[in-house]
């Protein structure tokens, strides 16, 4: 086997084993998914803390309707909302709502801590995760 299958074979293992732990922290003390997580810092850190669905999807690597069935369980329980263009009502917008802002800091704390148990000290120092992260960030891992 070469050295860059054994590579992207190791991530994928690594990914699998990441999204299981994430997804259980913050689902079992937040009720959201790795996921769900994800698609909420996308908002927060767009303008006004909304965007448009389909840039939403693409920021995630989904369809519109992925989009669409991934943000319906966040609106029932009011942590995103929908909203029209006032100019444009074939536009929609993903917002986060007062509540999902409040909610996400809570889950950004989960997943701190859980970062921090993944990547322990002395173990792990802040230039091996920084070195990692530009590593993954040339495959792609914005």
């Amino acid at each position: 086997m070469s050295n860059e299958l054994d590579a992207v074979l190791r991530i994928a293992r690594a990914h699998a084993a990441l999204t299981k732990r994430l997804d259980g922290a913050l689902g079992g003390l937040h009720g959201v998914s790795l996921s769900d997580f994800t698609a909420l810092l996308h908002l927060r850190q767009a303008p006004g803390g909304r965007m448009r669905r389909v840039d939403l999807a693409e920021a995630l690597g989904l369809t519109a309707s992925g989009v669409t069935r991934g943000l319906a369980p966040l609106e029932r329980i009011g942590l995103v909302m929908r909203e029209t263009d006032a100019r444009d009502a074939r536009v929609a917008f993903a917002a986060l709502t007062e509540t999902g802002r409040e909610r996400l800091a809570d889950m950004l704390a989960t997943a701190e801590q859980a970062a921090a148990e993944i990547f322990p000290a002395p173990l792990w120092s802040k230039e091996d995760t920084g070195q990692l992260s530009v590593l993954l960030t040339r495959l792609g891992g914005t």
